[in-house]
């Protein structure tokens, strides 16, 4: 197995994850004294609620119009840049999935119940009270699908790509565990590990747990109402109690078996009936009318999405509109974005940042304009011809359009049925996966693999359950939706904060690169290396004994020398060997340490690989090798120092430390860039956090 950054001990042991009191405590008091206030004190908290809603979106709503742009921008620029380039992972990485698995997790990670719900809701409620001009003619129609696919499209995603790109890139790059608090090391260096670090895994919580309560009570209302459509069964609070309290039962019984392959095994069953259901709206409705329309949906959307990203209504000023979609989905994208964000990192490591974002902005919603404009047209299509009461119904109770809908088809029963399991089983699986990701948010976690502990998982299954009833009770799903507005004020501060952070560790990194070229015409000194020697070497194919030996009687010795002469001229170096799971060959590791500056570490590290076919085999070789490949802070340099003479190898460790040293005399030359002790970069605070993740 891989390791993926130098600064990684082998031997280091991986303690179980541990609650992290402060943030564990500091966002239960506020998410639990909010769910107690809203159902002791409804019509106290209702009024706060609505009074805070309206002074945030008066006063606010340019920043989050700014804010949306600006992500935007952001992630099209780290795509098209030379970062795009850079690998989320180290250098070597290859992506853990094939381009089929990772398109289908993007795929089934674009979808939710909530677009069952505004598929058809909100282009009903756009068609009739457009932002600006007359509603129910032939351009309110047409905008009113482009107005969608706006809101779901890739302002949403772009906020996704940012938070999963960092991530991904600090969790696999720098080999910081996957944790909000990782984000911001290069702005806060230790503090944040203090209440710096605190306040934004406690920001993250809050903003996580009030989109989750939102997802979760759009919901609970869909599905209590398709219930009573196909079984009669009352419609009413015991319903949505009841579907609560089943989401948070099944949530907990799935995190205490930890059946995360069966979840996974759901969310494709999901996609493949969402899929159904579009097909047969389209087969048995008007094919060429929807047909003609998905086309001009998208050639609508491309031409006006430009223009209505920065759009504020400066003249027109609809505020109430704007509360109630444009603000209200970008502050949902805000808080979800962590959380959707920790899962597209999971996924993803080994791709370019520019294939990531690419993905990240296209893959999902390709689906979600088809999905939208399939259903969308056919709930205009239906108002067109003359039933206005429809579209009323869908915009003032949303929660009935999507099963009214599917009742104007035929085999309405069965397709409502299929609809159903649909959206509860998107429903369930975002409460189990809304508690892991909690749990791991409020835990600390030293290996990516790793998640919270079953109690804790427990306990947000819980809590956002709680939650979720709470603001059904004050006022439904549009509490729900103000209560994410709020909360997505503060929250969105952290996308500044993680577009900063990682434009400072991609300016490192770009240094780093730097110092290495300049280096490069000494970069090994005189090899005086034989035509025999090079000959055995290209064809040597060492096996675990031959490693071992030469790693005991060349590199070990060599390396030992070397840290002992660095000792005398100053510099604090050691050389440790690292067991490495998985592997029968242990891995050497020089460090040399550098106060409040990054440090210089080489590390000679087995590679296994089957044999190739052209190589020569005995029986006792087993088909697999031994690759001795030089591992840095940034990965693998891709060559194997098996068969290098002492010298040789001094030399290739001189020649690496020499781009070091460019590499921090470059960095503490330009102003901005020095690195000290109140804003250390990569420290010994970093390594503590360091984890053995392997590819």
């Amino acid at each position: 197995m891989v390791q993926t950054q130098a600064t990684t001990t082998g031997s280091r042991t991986v303690h179980d994850p541990a609650p992290r009191w402060p943030v564990l405590i500091g966002s239960a008091a506020v998410i639990l004294a909010t769910a107690l206030w809203a159902i002791i004190a409804r019509d106290s908290a209702g009024a706060v609620i609505t009074t805070v809603v309206a002074w945030i979106s008066t006063s606010f709503g340019w920043y989050f119009v700014l804010t949306a742009a600006v992500v935007v921008v952001f992630v099209l620029y780290l795509a098209l840049s030379s970062a795009g380039r850079i690998r989320l992972g180290p250098d070597h990485a290859t992506p853990q999935f094939s381009l089929f698995t990772w398109t289908a997790m993007l795929f089934a990670a674009g979808i939710g119940i909530d677009l069952m719900f505004f598929a058809v809701s909100e282009p009903a409620a756009q068609y009739l009270a457009p932002p600006v001009g007359e509603g129910g003619t032939v351009d309110a129609a047409r905008q009113a699908i482009v107005w969608t696919l706006f809101h779901y499209g890739p302002v949403g995603w772009a906020m996704y790509a940012l938070m999963g790109g960092a991530f991904a890139f600090f969790a696999y790059r720098w080999n910081l565990p996957l944790s909000i608090r990782s984000l911001l090391a290069p702005l806060f260096g230790r503090k944040v590990d203090g209440w710096a670090g605190h306040s934004v895994d406690i920001l993250a919580v809050l903003g996580t747990v009030f989109g989750i309560a939102t997802t979760l009570g759009i919901g609970v209302v869909q599905l209590s109402y398709g219930m009573h459509v196909l079984f009669g069964t009352p419609d009413g609070v015991a319903a949505r109690i009841s579907l609560i309290v089943l989401a948070v039962a099944l949530a907990t019984i799935s995190s205490a078996t930890g059946v995360e392959k069966g979840i996974r095994r759901l969310s494709e069953l999901n996609v493949l009936l969402a899929i159904a259901l579009l097909v047969w709206i389209l087969v048995t409705g008007e094919t060429r009318r929807l047909l003609d329309g998905l086309v001009m949906n998208v050639g609508d959307f491309a031409t006006g999405f430009s223009g209505m990203l920065m759009d504020t209504f400066a003249w027109e000023q609809p505020d109430a509109w704007m509360q109630t979609w444009t603000l209200f989905f970008w502050a949902w994208w805000v808080a979800w974005a962590p959380f959707v964000g920790l899962f597209l990192a999971r996924i993803s490591r080994g791709r370019t940042i520019r294939q990531f974002v690419a993905g990240v902005l296209a893959i999902p919603f390709a689906f979600i304009t088809i999905f939208v404009s399939i259903f969308g047209n056919s709930t205009l299509e239906i108002a067109m011809r003359g039933d206005v009461a429809f579209a009323e119904t869908a915009m003032n109770l949303p929660e009935r359009a999507f099963f009214d809908l599917l009742q104007q088809y035929p085999a309405a029963p069965a397709v409502i049925a299929v609809a159903l399991l649909t959206g509860f089983l998107f429903y369930v699986t975002s409460a189990d996966s809304g508690a892991l990701v909690l749990a791991n948010f409020t835990s600390i976690i030293e290996d990516p693999k790793q998640d919270g502990q079953v109690w804790l998982r427990v306990f947000w299954a819980v809590a956002t359950g709680l939650l979720t009833l709470a603001m059904l009770l004050v006022g439904g799903v549009p509490t729900l939706q103000a209560a994410t507005l709020i909360i997505g004020l503060p929250v969105s501060v952290l996308l500044y904060l993680v577009m900063a952070s990682l434009l400072r560790a991609l300016r490192i990194e770009a240094r780093q690169r730097e110092g290495y070229r300049a280096t490069v015409p000494s970069r090994f000194g005189a090899q005086e290396t034989s035509w025999r020697q090079r000959l055995k070497r290209s064809m040597g194919f060492p096996q675990r004994a031959q490693s071992i030996r030469y790693l005991d009687t060349v590199a070990r010795p060599a390396l030992e020398s070397l840290a002992q002469e660095l000792e005398t001229t100053g510099v604090d170096a050691e050389l440790e060997r690292c067991e490495v799971e998985g592997s029968e060959v242990d891995s050497l590791l020089l460090r040399a340490r550098f106060p409040d500056q990054q440090d210089f570490t080489y590390q000679i590290y087995p590679v296994g690989r089957e044999l190739p076919a052209f190589a020569y085999r005995t029986v006792s070789e087993r088909g697999r090798y031994y690759r001795l490949e030089v591992f840095t802070a940034t990965g693998s340099h891709g060559y194997d120092v098996f068969g290098y003479t002492a010298e040789q190898l001094i030399a290739d460790v001189l020649g690496h430390y020499e781009s070091h040293l460019e590499f921090l005399r470059i960095s503490e030359g330009r102003r901005g860039a020095a690195i000290t002790e109140e804003n250390p970069v990569v420290t010994d605070w970093q390594d503590d956090f360091r984890t053995d993740a392997a590819p």
